[in-house]
């Protein structure tokens, strides 16, 4: 399928597939034998792989992570236990991010209280 197809498929605006791709995520193949244009073909298993990107995007995951994760989930160099353990790392990264913006949200409450006193 061409990266419009894809596009369609996938929901991903063509601009998001062409960053992912040049990102190395994933790649399409072009037609040797087509001289004329530099259109590629998408296979049809990327629709799974790019559900993965999105769906790890969505979980909080860095491109950079996302590249690493999919080259050793593809090949199948990562056992189950760690492919828990990183899905583990990610909820300890998520923990402390809630930890921080709990103190945030405290820290900005206590100045609203703070201005309705005349303190601030």
């Amino acid at each position: 399928m061409l990266i419009n197809e894809l596009s369609k498929r996938t929901g991903l605006s063509i601009p998001t597939l062409r960053y992912y791709e040049n990102y190395g995520l994933f790649q399409g193949v072009s037609d040797e034998e087509v001289k004329t244009n530099n259109y590629k073909n998408y296979d049809e298993s990327l629709l799974e792989k790019i559900e993965m990107i999105k769906g790890a995007k969505e979980a909080g995951f860095t491109l950079a992570e996302i590249k690493k994760l999919l080259e050793k989930w593809f090949d199948n160099s990562l056992s189950i236990a760690e492919k828990i353990k990183v899905v583990y790392e990610k909820i300890g990264e998520i923990d402390e991010k809630i930890t921080q913006l709990n103190a945030v949200k405290k820290l900005l409450s206590d100045c609203v209280i703070s201005i309705r006193n005349g303190e601030c």
